[in-house]
């Protein structure tokens, strides 16, 4: 449905269309006999006295005589389509000059590579790879008959012994090289600096320690146990003893537990008493754009509401994308509205704040929270209602940080 009536909308636009104003003795009459006499009228709207509505361009020169024995008048209060876009557009000899120039540089343009975008290394940085296709000749601004994308695949592997797969290929004017790097993994004695620090849970919250897990790392709460905010849970350093039981040194690791705990919190929701919704009267603007990369052309369009809202309905130039240049053209759409406040009453305010709590509780569930009781109240303040409560939940706690960044 969405395709047929694109397709119907640009063939109003080729063929051309304006829009009318009608009044007088019997514009219901008038709008009677078009239907009749096989007129197709479109967008029709009462305005007060007239009435507003669209028709093609060569059904327009058919009105005068419905319009006479009518007794209404017929005034033209805009114009679209090609029709009236060809003329004024060969009165512009420079524009239709250089719109000619462009696509012939668009054309011209898309038989070059003028981007390159390197994705999968990680070992090989981009520097080396860049450095590398320059010594090949594979460079920005090349012709894309010349680049043979298979030779340049096996020259890549054969440069670096660390890549174990690449592949090349062209969208528009760009050349995509996805590469993989051999992932066998790195000997402990190369591993980062996270290896060498170490990292500590400690607690995000105040509460009691309900369950324990503990897969790296040394423990220093158990189940049961008290804790407050930033208190350690898991050390990061693990001792190493000698054989007399001292301890000869520690060996730093990512500390890594699962750990839930009991603790209390609060949470306030307001709702005022006024509130604004926007009221739509129905009165419509439209207007057309282009935009091509950073540059965009849009439609000159007086815009008299006071207040209203713009709706963009965009498409893209897929053909354009051969080339690689973005590019999209559309419609705007300004749709009038005022402004109208309106009062809740208490059973509304209640309801509202009821599906407010639950939406919070039901988000809280989401991440893992589990509740164990809650304690919810809803006030009555001078300017609105306020929805508090306590709770005490159970969830997963353990926040990294740096072993080093804690003293011993």
């Amino acid at each position: 449905m969405g395709e047929r009536w694109k397709m119907t909308e640009w063939l109003k636009r080729l063929r051309g269309y304006v829009k009318i104003i009608v009044w007088g003795f019997a514009p219901q009459r008038f709008i009677n006999l078009c239907s009749n006499k096989g007129i197709l009228l479109w967008n029709i709207e009462k305005q007060d006295d007239v009435y507003i509505m669209c028709v093609s361009l060569e059904s327009f020169y058919r009105l005068r005589s419905i319009a006479r024995k009518t007794k209404v008048r017929v005034v033209i209060s805009e114009r679209y389509g090609l029709p009236f876009f060809l003329p004024h557009l060969q009165r512009r000899k420079a524009f239709l000059a250089g719109l000619v120039l462009t696509v012939m540089f668009w054309i011209v343009s898309s038989m070059f590579v003028w981007d390159i975008q390197i994705s999968g290394n990680c070992v090989i940085t981009d520097d080396m790879i860049f450095q590398f296709l320059e010594q090949e000749g594979i460079q920005m601004g090349m012709r894309k008959s010349n680049l043979d994308i298979g030779e340049l695949e096996k020259q890549i592997r054969r440069q670096f012994p660390q890549v174990t797969w690449t592949s090349g290929r062209l969208m528009g004017t760009r050349l995509l090289l996805e590469l993989k790097e051999n992932d066998a993994p790195i000997p402990e004695d190369t591993q980062g600096a996270d290896a060498i620090i170490g990292r500590d849970l400690v607690a995000e919250y105040d509460g009691v320690i309900t369950d324990m897990i503990v897969r790296s790392g040394i423990p220093q709460v158990t189940i049961g146990s008290q804790v407050a905010k930033g208190d350690l849970l898991v050390d990061g350093k693990v001792p190493i003893y000698a054989e007399d039981g001292t301890i000869r040194e520690y060996r730093m690791v990512t500390a890594d537990a699962d750990i839930r705990m009991e603790h209390s919190g609060h949470f306030r929701i307001f709702l005022p008493e006024d509130y604004i919704l926007k009221k739509y009267t129905g009165r419509e603007k439209t207007g057309y754009f282009m935009r091509l990369g950073d540059r965009e052309w849009k439609q000159a369009q007086k815009v008299s509401f006071l207040q209203y809202d713009s709706i963009l309905n965009t498409h893209s130039m897929k053909i354009l994308k051969m080339f690689g240049i973005n590019g999209t053209f559309g419609k705007i759409t300004y749709r009038e509205y005022q402004k109208t406040e309106y009062l809740r009453d208490d059973s509304e305010a209640k309801e509202i704040l009821q599906e407010k709590i639950s939406d919070f509780l039901e988000s809280l569930g989401e991440k893992g929270v589990q509740i164990i009781s809650k304690d919810v109240k809803i006030e009555t303040k001078c300017n609105g209602w306020v929805a508090h409560g306590e709770l005490v939940v159970q969830e997963k706690v353990g926040t990294q940080v740096d072993t080093t960044q804690k003293e011993d």
